[in-house]
């Protein structure tokens, strides 16, 4: 089992900047092979948003691209995401995520993911 424990969220106005934070329990570190982020808006499927593997590959969702960075420190288990240039469309409720190596479709996709912290809010105005 991994329990995972976000912090960072709150509000700002767009243009702005936060930075989340999420520390994983220890563990089995095959279950952190992938950590990542996910947000769900209400009446919104949960989607992808930034993804890194142990093996430091990262993958973004594409509206996030070169606004939002995501990076891990595996001897700390933690994990963040640094997001700037922030959208009103930003706005949601972001969860930290943790799963082990599966083959093949992407890492953005949430089935893949195994363990949820509880979520924080991000309020974007305009």
């Amino acid at each position: 089992q991994v329990q995972l424990v976000e912090s960072g969220g709150g509000s700002v106005q767009a243009g702005g900047s936060l930075t989340l934070s999420c520390v994983a329990s220890s563990g089995n570190p095959s279950n952190t092979y992938y950590m990542g982020w996910f947000r769900q808006s209400p009446g919104r499927e949960r989607e992808g948003v930034a993804v890194m593997s142990s093996a430091g590959v990262k993958t973004y969702e594409e509206s996030v691209k070169g606004r939002f960075t995501i990076s891990r420190d595996d001897a700390k288990t933690t994990m963040s995401l640094e997001m700037s240039s922030l959208k009103v469309e930003d706005t949601a409720i972001y969860y930290c995520a943790a799963g082990p190596y599966s083959f093949g479709g992407s890492p953005l996709a949430a089935r893949r993911y195994h363990y949820w912290g509880q979520g924080t809010q991000v309020t974007v105005s305009a």
